[in-house]
């Protein structure tokens, strides 16, 4: 028998690389990311205690029994790298023979001729391809086969997914046997530790006594943190063919306490999601008594799924709802329906309209791109009442609106077809007299060649408007506009703008409509629009305050020639009202049915600053009219004498911390505020409040579309102990009677108030909140509802 040959290699990075093993394989449990029953969120870091060939090897804890298996998920790695593993390059490490090459390098390599065995220790790495495994001592045994690795082994498959061990077992094939005090960090997010695991002969892995969980076990200041929550099983099957993790014996514990038993969970290692049982919710409200629902979702493939609801009340009977997705290789579509039978109460009464009746929403939208060119896009919403949505909680719009567009756009053209039709929901409202568009077609392109150097637009469009119980509408027009733009010697930028109209109207039942001046002739109409104007900006650039300002002055001249609009019915340019935003419009309306006619002069200025961290921006402009008598501009809209109102806005941020905008519009005799609109945020993502109010005091007849409104609105959140946050928020209504001769309000009623705790980490997030609603509308009561949840991240759960 030879005495042992130990060969000492030099230390640190002067490791051995030139030896070469060749294998069939490296089977060394190649686990893919673990995903979740529902589309999963993406994760957060998992430890890569990767580096360079020699580096020194990170401790990792060792597991002796269940408890520590927990404590392995909590505490992270103290030494390891938390950059997450590089892709994949591409490299299987397989020759052109069809063996597995392998490169080792280690500090010291030793050979024992009694035994057959070649160890290497120190610092030992195997790399081939992607995969990598590195351990303090391998040792090979020519006899049997066997290949130990032992001692602080970590193992990178080509996915990026980690094994850490005390001990694996190794075939001369590298296809792992059993494993000692593993932990698992998957590429994609989440940890799996166990106390013992065994590579059967069929490629499945079995691990004993198991914890998973998806949160970061880090905060983002870089110190060890528990996991919010985590699994822990018996016994969890690892599949590769399938690419399934299977739990036995599983719960799920929050915050180390168990909540949940969670038989037949399975999740997937791709990433993709499986079948399975959603979190429930819990709420109590007015309406419907306590409420637990839960879903069910079922995967058919990667590219559709359905999610079966079910919705049991104490106070109602039960509702259930479904909602299918579907993605194909022209577009994607889904549909959500609820369905019940219960009493439903009359808008008028106050009391059932029936024992029991059909009940139920229907929800579906899609967009299908045919050609680079062509898109279809499609959304259908209809309630079987009008106070289904808001009994149930599912939505708290006041109107429905279902639509169907084909659409082209190419590079100088434009093509739409599209229809419209509107359900309300408005109690006092009947829905015969709500119009239904379609179609309505628009159609323009713009010749490449320039006419007379400036840029031409050509526009043909068709609106076509039915109601069951009003007035119907027809209409037609083709437009041209011309517009040349140039920049002067001296910087100001001037705009020319001619434009041609051509309309054809016709109309019929125009005296259903309540307001006269929305009514126009009945039968065929005929108008034709002519527009010029000039628009000349001249900005001034400079240094103020320690940062750049921006003066820029603004004139423009728009003129038309008498228009017959009265005698044109109106549709879609009701709600007129000076704003900043349509001060220098060249039609002020917000329609095509109505045209701003005559000659006026606008002029304002926009003035910017910026500093390092604020930025503050404000305009205000006001326009004159060469002539005063504009019967199509309502008293109290601010544009209705030769004078205008004053309109403005002023904006100014501050980093991510301060944003504040307000828009004005003061009386141009009184200055009295006719429009005082605010909305501001201050705070951080975490701690912030809100704040949102709007007054239109026009001083306004009252008239369909252009009622005077005050309204409140804030909502704050304060975030405490590094996860948790308390929040609220409120909607009031201010209006009094004064405003509005149609409300009874006092000038304060709330709408609407919410309160709540929740907390959110990157893996958890639940909470508690109560809401109150203070108006009641048919069946939907006003009162309290007080809502639980939670959802779990990286595990599919929402």
């Amino acid at each position: 028998m030879l005495p042992p040959v130990e060969t000492a290699l030099h230390a640190g990075r002067e490791a051995i690389r030139p030896v070469i093993l060749t294998a069939t394989t490296l089977a060394l449990v190649t686990a893919a990311p673990l995903a979740a029953q529902a589309a999963a969120d993406d994760v957060g870091t998992v430890i890569d205690p990767q580096g360079e060939p020699g580096d020194p090897q990170p401790d990792k804890p060792t597991v002796d029994n269940a408890a520590d298996v927990d404590e392995l998920l909590a505490v992270p790695d103290p030494n390891a790298n938390l950059d997450t593993p590089p892709p994949p390059t591409g490299d299987d490490g397989i020759d052109a023979e069809g063996n597995r090459e392998i490169a080792f390098e280690a500090d010291i390599l030793e050979y024992s001729s009694d035994n057959d065995m070649v160890t290497a220790s120190g610092n030992v790495v195997l790399r081939s391809g992607d995969r990598s495994l590195r351990a303090d001592s391998v040792s090979w045994s020519q006899r049997t086969g066997e290949i130990v690795a032992s001692g602080r082994v970590r193992f990178v498959d080509e996915n990026g997914n980690q094994l850490f061990s005390e001990r694996i077992e190794l075939t001369d094939e590298f296809e792992a046997g059993a494993m000692d005090n593993l932990l698992l960090a998957l590429r994609q997010g989440g940890r799996l530790a166990a106390n013992r695991g065994i590579r059967e002969s069929d490629g499945t892995v079995a691990l004993e006594k198991a914890a998973y969980s998806g949160c970061s076990v880090v905060d983002p200041e870089g110190c060890p943190r528990d996991p919010s929550w985590r699994i822990t099983a018996e016994r969890v099957i690892y599949s590769p063919d399938e690419r399934r993790i299977r739990f036995s014996g599983a719960f799920l514990e929050i915050f180390g306490a168990r909540v949940l038993p969670l038989p037949g969970l399975t999740v997937r290692t791709d990433g993709g999601a499986v079948s399975g049982f959603l979190v429930p919710d819990l709420r109590v409200s007015e309406s419907n008594g306590v409420e637990v629902s839960g879903s069910y979702y079922i995967r058919f493939a990667d590219n559709r799924d359905l999610t079966v609801t079910t919705h049991v009340y104490t106070d109602a009977a039960p509702m259930v709802a479904a909602q299918w997705r579907h993605l194909t290789e022209r577009g994607a579509y889904q549909i959500t329906g609820y369905a019940t039978h219960s009493q439903r109460i009359s808008s008028l009464t106050g009391v059932s309209t029936s024992e029991e009746e059909f009940r139920g929403y229907l929800f579906a939208n899609g967009k299908f791109q045919l050609t680079p060119d062509w898109s279809l896009t499609g959304s259908i919403r209809r309630a079987t009442d009008r106070t289904f949505l808001r009994r149930y909680d599912i939505s708290r719009d006041d109107r429905l609106r279902s639509t169907l567009e084909l659409e082209r756009i190419g590079s100088n053209t434009y093509f739409s077809l599209a229809g419209w039709a509107t359900q309300t929901l408005r109690l006092n409202q009947p829905q015969g007299e709500v119009p239904i568009a379609l179609p309505v077609l628009d159609v323009r392109w713009r010749p490449d060649t320039p006419i007379l150097g400036g840029q031409i637009e050509l526009q043909a469009n068709t609106l076509a408007i039915h109601r069951d119980v009003g007035q119907d509408t027809q209409r037609a027009f083709a437009r041209a506009q011309w517009d040349l733009r140039r920049v002067t010697g001296l910087g100001q930028v001037v705009t020319f703008t001619g434009m041609l109209r051509g309309d054809v109207y016709h109309s019929d039942e125009n005296f259903l409509t309540a307001t006269a001046s929305y009514r126009g002739n009945p039968g065929w109409e005929f108008r034709g629009v002519a527009l010029g104007a000039v628009d000349v900006l001249w900005p001034f650039v400079g240094t103020a305050f320690g940062g750049t300002q921006v003066f820029t002055p603004r004139v423009q001249f728009v003129a038309t020639p008498p228009i017959r609009n009265l005698a044109i019915p109106n549709e879609d340019a009701r709600a007129i009202d000076l704003e900043d935003s349509n001060l220098f419009a060249l039609n002020r309306f917000p329609g095509y049915d109505r045209v701003e006619d005559g000659a006026r002069v606008t002029y304002g200025f926009d003035w910017a600053l910026r500093i390092p961290n604020w930025e503050l921006k404000t305009n205000i402009g006001q326009s004159y009219r060469l002539d005063s008598d504009r019967d199509i501009l309502p008293v109290g809209t601010g544009l209705s004498e030769r004078f205008s109102d004053f309109v403005g806005r002023t904006e100014v941020r501050y980093k991510d911390f301060l944003r504040f905008t307000h828009r004005f519009r003061l009386d141009k005799d009184s200055l009295a505020i006719r429009r005082n609109e605010i909305d501001a945020t201050v705070g951080s993502r975490r701690t912030y409040a809100e704040l949102g109010y709007v007054r239109l005091n026009r001083d306004i007849t009252q008239v369909e579309d252009l009622q005077d409104r005050e309204e409140l609105r804030g909502a704050v959140r304060v975030a405490f102990a590094n996860y948790w946050s308390l929040f609220g928020s409120g909607v009031f209504n201010l209006t009094d009677r004064e405003e509005d001769p149609t409300f009874s309000s006092d000038g304060f009623d709330p709408i609407r108030t919410r309160l709540g705790v929740a907390y959110q980490d990157d893996c958890l997030e639940l909470g508690v909140t109560w809401r109150r609603d203070y108006i009641t509308s048919g069946d939907a009561e006003r009162g309290d509802t007080f809502q639980v949840y939670f959802s779990l991240r990286n595990l599919g759960f929402r």
